[in-house]
């Protein structure tokens, strides 16, 4: 990499702000949400025909809402952190009266009537929202290339995948097309497209953000959450994403905690452990040796850093849970044959090899996926956290991606166990391979422990410079 990719502090353009430096500047008067959100839309105007990371732009109501927004802060009236942050959203998180497509032509005409609770939260909080971003169809794919909308290109290299399923949402914020943006993740798809592309991409404990009005891929298993250019911003986007929602399936109740406040914190007495025996075996070599370096650098902060195994469930009943859930939403559509003609190729293949899941196997998965996450707890009783690669192989191309794929379950394979467990998991960067691709490093914590997380991440972030690299052909 060239040394201009990385970022310096200073600068004129308001879209190389934090959502912490735009949010105090904007507390100062000396910047408005009119400001900043056009200058993202004019980034998306400038850069997305490159890297097609948005479906739908909402440029007109964007500068509207945050017109409206600097009227209420000059009013005296501060939402917080969020007040005026042009943010997207992924386009199977439902909007009232905005396309929600999920990336299909099945849903190509599909407008709800009603706002995903996350929305409602982010707006509440004061988000600006800039628009959809483009995803891998129905969430059920890790490259984001088969999307009706054609696929997403990664802003480090354009001829490679960035990730998926959530892979507009990352490719927006590493080129600067956002602030942050919300993803799901029911196997990889928040953590996958943020280490491919560079940035920052939390899963909370399950139940902890509302999944409510979102397209779903597995309700078992889904998480929504926040991508990020840093570990602060990732815990001011969740502050605003959090709470009990009885209309939710998965929501939990639980007492109210501010994990912004948490960022800083000491990690000096955290033992942390490698998952070494368990999620290292078959990871490319230089992605081996990134995480490696990382856990050397978290040996200066830490109390401990050693190989450490924990009880992970089996994959088959990961698989098992996730399939029998996306074939029940699916099967009306897999009915109709003209419908199903209608699936991009390889989300129709998959639907054809994954045809069926025993009603025994299924149930029989979900009790020990509920024992299991009642139980993981334990795990952490001699150390505090886990680290691990975030994937195990490197962003591979667009073109291997729809003729050549790489077998999904590599790349899955270390993300998939904390769906089921439902604990919450980071994905920061760690490095770069010979080639110029992003490397991620994911930090696993107890459930409930997103403060533990937080400040982990924050210390490594803090003490490295991968989070400040940024994609110089979109500068």
């Amino acid at each position: 990499m060239s040394a201009n990719q990385f970022s310096s502090s200073a600068t004129s353009d308001p879209t190389m702000l934090s959502i912490e430096q735009a949010s105090a500047k904007m507390a100062a008067g000396e910047l408005t949400s009119v400001e900043l959100t056009r200058a993202y839309l004019d980034r998306i105007e400038r850069f997305n025909p490159t890297l097609n990371a948005f479906i739908t732009v909402l440029g007109e109501s964007a500068m509207a809402t945050a017109a409206t927004l600097d009227e209420e802060r000059a009013a005296g009236h501060n939402r917080g952190p969020l007040h005026g942050i042009p943010i997207a959203l992924k386009d199977n998180i439902d909007t009232a009266g905005i396309l929600t497509s999920a990336a299909s032509a099945i849903y190509a005409d599909r407008v709800p009537a009603e706002d995903a609770e996350c929305v409602i939260r982010l707006r509440q909080a004061g988000a600006v929202f800039l628009g959809k971003t483009n995803l891998h169809e129905f969430a059920y794919g890790g490259s984001s290339a088969d999307s009706y909308y054609g696929p997403v290109h990664n802003p480090w290299q354009l001829d490679h995948i960035p990730g998926g399923s959530s892979g507009g949402s990352g490719a927006a914020v590493a080129a600067r097309l956002c602030a942050a943006a919300l993803g799901t993740d029911t196997a990889a798809s928040i953590r996958n497209p943020a280490a491919h592309c560079g940035v920052t991409g939390f899963k909370a404990t399950y139940g902890l953000c509302s999944i409510r009005n979102i397209v779903p891929l597995s309700e078992s298993v889904d998480h929504v959450g926040p991508i990020t250019r840093s570990v602060a911003d990732a815990a001011i986007v969740l502050n605003a994403l959090c709470g009990y929602d009885p209309a939710d399936v998965s929501s939990i109740c639980r007492e109210p905690e501010d994990f912004y406040s948490g960022i800083g914190a000491a990690v000096g007495n955290l033992k942390v452990g490698v998952l070494r025996e368990q999620l290292f075996p078959d990871v490319h070599p230089e992605i081996q040796a990134a995480v490696d370096a990382a856990a050397d650098v978290l040996q200066k902060h830490v109390q401990s850093v050693q190989d450490a195994t924990i009880p992970l469930p089996a994959f088959e009943d990961s698989l098992a849970i996730i399939t029998g859930d996306i074939l029940a939403y699916h099967a009306e559509i897999l009915k109709d044959p003209a419908r199903k003609e209608l699936y991009q190729p390889g989300v129709r293949a998959r639907f054809e090899a994954n045809s069926s899941v025993p009603l025994d196997a299924y149930i029989n998965a979900r009790r020990r996926m509920i024992i299991a996450r009642k139980t993981f707890a334990s795990a952490f009783a001699d150390h505090d956290l886990f680290i691990a690669p975030t994937v195990a192989i490197p962003a591979h191309s667009i073109d291997d991606a729809l003729n050549n794929p790489p077998d999904e379950l590599l790349i899955i394979r270390n993300t998939i166990h904390f769906n089921t467990l439902g604990n919450p998991v980071i994905s920061v960067p760690c490095g770069f391979t010979q080639d110029g691709l992003p490397i991620g490093m994911q930090i696993i914590g107890p459930p409930n422990g997103e403060s533990k997380v937080l400040a982990l991440a924050h210390a490594f972030e803090q003490s490295t410079h991968w989070s400040s690299a940024r994609p110089s052909a979109f500068e």
